[in-house]
């Protein structure tokens, strides 16, 4: 890890790539990174873009909120049982291995066409890793942890919320930091297919169009927003395992 490439210098190589693929493929086969820009700025100038990023955006929160509540419930419940835990990861780890599109038709006839479907695919992508990533943090807590719990007499409930959850707070950051990405994309998934409205929408039907501008003008805002994102929670919880490192 310590010889990775600066996050900015992989970013230079990125832009510079797609301007050599924009001189090779002519312009009206993909536009290059500053008409891509300015034409997204323009998108940003207009109100239908932002109702299009406010349907995904609640989406995406409430997809977000419900992976992390029902994951990192998930994960402690199997993490405080090993029986659970031996029978139920196997059938998580195969869950999330299916395409979740072949859920499509189920899916749909479950919560229809709108906000529910989006929620939906949301979760679906993002619950699994939290609840996984919970779990394993759970069985590789040290010792004294349960000795402590023990020698206080805890109840289940007050070991979990006393004991567990603060000691694995920083790899719950990283769950919730990989659950982002993965909520994300399975929201953008279900506007391309079980939605009117939203970014994921609004990419397939340019799609449909062959508006290459306005998908990489989406493209592009969706990349800088999870990077961002992605970034801050990442400092978090490099800083999360510092502190707890240094007690």
């Amino acid at each position: 890890m310590r010889n990775a490439l600066p996050p900015l210098v992989v970013a230079l190589a990125f832009l510079a790539g797609w301007q050599l693929l924009h001189g090779m493929a002519g312009a009206d086969t993909i536009s290059s990174p500053a008409e891509t820009v300015a034409f997204l700025a323009r998108m940003m100038g207009t109100a239908h873009f932002w109702l299009d990023v406010g349907e995904t955006g609640v989406a995406f929160l409430w997809a977000l909120l419900l992976s992390m509540a029902f994951g990192i419930f998930l994960g402690v419940v199997l993490g405080l049982s090993s029986t659970a835990g031996e029978v139920v990861e196997p059938i998580l780890v195969n869950f999330y291995a299916l395409p979740k599109v072949t859920l499509y038709p189920l899916v749909l006839l479950a919560f229809g066409l709108g906000m529910s479907a989006k929620v939906a695919f949301g979760v679906m992508h993002g619950l699994v890793p939290i609840a996984l990533l919970t779990r394993n943090a759970v069985t590789q807590l040290k010792p004294v942890y349960w000795r402590t719990a023990k020698v206080m007499r805890l109840t289940s409930a007050e070991v979990a919320f006393r004991v567990i959850l603060p000691a694995i707070v920083p790899e719950l950051v990283a769950g919730t930091r990989i659950g982002f990405s993965l909520s994300l994309l399975g929201v953008l998934i279900g506007e391309m297919f079980a939605s009117k409205r939203g970014l994921g929408f609004a990419a397939v039907n340019a799609m449909g169009l062959g508006d290459i501008r306005t998908i990489l003008a989406i493209g592009t805002f969706l990349a800088v927003f999870a990077v961002v994102a992605n970034s801050g929670m990442l400092c978090l919880e490099r800083a999360l395992r510092h502190r707890s490192a240094g007690r």
